[in-house]
């Protein structure tokens, strides 16, 4: 039998044993404006890795990528099998990794297509719960919008449209017309705003955010050309990367702005190009 004081001691010393086993906080916070990563940018990498590489840079908060959770190399009946026999507690226990990691799993990206079953459609939200969040960022059609709808008022779960350039299919989100489109489906819809893709589709995101800044829920960064143009190390495209940054921080607009690192050539090192990247970010707000 242990007495009070010393079953006190005993706590206080198994707690100081664990605590070691988290990793010190980390904040990526520059001047109010949160910056994270886009996990889409490790996409070569296994999950571990990315967020060893994570904590490497000083990056707090992530939009968790599919490509991270999903089995590699899984596709059609395999994949939805995957989807719709796997436990929660897997995608609870890829939840705990980051927590251990003081990393912020935001949203959860998981890319609804046209062909997903309504069972697949529902356990996209199912497992966006047990990551921990309640948003998910989708590239995904209008049609395939209207489907969702329901969901996301049944799970409580919002869902942000992310846009591409692709101005000459009206099912894909890429104008400011196609997005409103989709926002009116359900007050649960909002915006996942690539500021790169918008560029390349010739819009303006600068005046794009002022406006729609209440239903804009994240901000992906990277530099692209315009029409249509390629992906470009940051500074070197026409992306206005600095004025979005600095728009956010004057405003105190709580928009967490994520790395996407695509302009990958050869011999480029993933980790070295984010951290470049974070840097510009740092530069600009400083």
């Amino acid at each position: 039998m242990y007495s009070r004081r010393k079953f006190t001691k005993l706590a206080v010393n198994l707690a100081a044993a664990v605590i070691p086993l988290r990793a010190a906080r980390i904040d990526s916070t520059i001047h109010g404006v949160l910056i994270g990563a886009q996990t889409y940018s490790f996409r070569e990498m296994p999950l571990d890795s990315v967020i060893d590489a994570m904590q490497q840079i000083g990056l707090s908060e992530c939009e968790l990528f599919m490509g991270h959770v999903e089995p590699k190399g899984a596709s059609g009946e395999e994949l939805k099998k995957w989807r719709l026999s796997t436990p929660l507690s897997y995608f609870e226990d890829i939840r705990s990794k980051f927590d251990a990691a003081s990393i912020q799993i935001a949203a959860y990206t998981l890319n609804f297509e046209d062909g997903f079953s309504d069972d697949e459609l529902n356990r996209g939200f199912e497992m966006t719960k047990a990551l921990g969040t309640d948003l998910i960022t989708t590239s995904t059609t209008l049609t395939c919008a209207k489907r969702l709808a329901p969901l996301a008022k049944k799970h409580n779960v919002r869902v942000a449209l992310h846009g591409h350039d692709q101005t000459s299919k009206p099912n894909e989100f890429s104008t400011r017309a196609s997005f409103a489109e989709g926002l009116a489906l359900s007050p649960m819809f909002y915006i996942n705003l690539d500021i790169g893709h918008f560029t390349a589709a010739n819009d303006d995101p600068v005046s794009y955010i002022r406006a729609m800044h209440k239903k804009i829920l994240v901000l992906h960064l990277k530099d692209r050309k315009k029409d249509h143009g390629d992906n470009m190390p940051w500074g070197q495209g026409d992306t206005p990367i600095k004025p979005v940054l600095r728009l956010l921080r004057a405003k105190k607009w709580k928009i967490p702005c994520n790395i996407e690192y695509e302009y990958n050539q050869p011999g480029m090192d993933t980790v070295t190009e984010v951290r470049k990247c974070f840097d510009y970010c740092k530069r600009a707000l400083a």
